[in-house]
């Protein structure tokens, strides 16, 4: 598999993840749908999409296209988590609650014409920016350890002046303004 994907597949697994504990904190209850659900602490897209772009940038440098896709990617998928995602929420509450309120101002009973929508509009679809910085936080992460644990594969004993030059060498690419 190549190695750029598969770390952020599994950044975006070890996020969904999280949501499991992260929810028993808050709540005290375990909740294992929070292994699918979009939402919540921390953002698995934000986590993927950094791990993505950190794995790049040690692999091929801050200066590559690479790493300019991967970083762009990346920013448009944490925009969009903590803005239309995020109001689309906070939206499907609101339509979720009008039918009690139309029912409320009305002052009569529910109609027997009027018909409950079957199943209601998901609220939680965006993050909070804390969620989306813990999720970057856990992706560079992850994609750094991808990166070093692939790095020391590569350096056998016998080539270790030339991995410990080259990675001098992205070093400074990566570091280079």
């Amino acid at each position: 598999m190549n190695r750029a994907l598969g770390t952020a597949l599994a950044s975006v697994g070890a996020a969904q993840f999280l949501k499991v504990p992260i929810s028993f904190a808050k709540t005290g209850q375990w909740r294992w749908s929070a292994l699918t659900e979009s939402g919540g602490m921390p953002s698995s897209h934000s986590a993927g999409a950094a791990a993505l772009a950190a794995y790049t940038a040690l692999k091929k440098g801050t200066h590559s296209m690479e790493f300019a896709i991967s970083a762009l990617y990346g920013l448009i998928v944490m925009a969009d988590a903590m803005g239309v995602r995020r109001h689309a929420g906070e939206i499907a509450v609101e339509v979720n609650a009008l039918g009690q309120r139309v029912e409320g101002l009305s002052g009569k009973p529910p109609s027997m014409r009027r018909r409950r929508p079957a199943a209601e509009l998901q609220e939680k679809l965006g993050h909070l920016p804390i969620e989306v910085a813990a999720g970057t936080v856990l992706g560079i992460g992850i994609g750094a350890i991808s990166f070093f644990r692939e790095w020391e594969k590569t350096a056998s004993a016998s080539a270790c002046k030339g991995a410990t030059q080259d990675w001098i060498s992205r070093t400074k690419r990566l570091i280079r303004v």
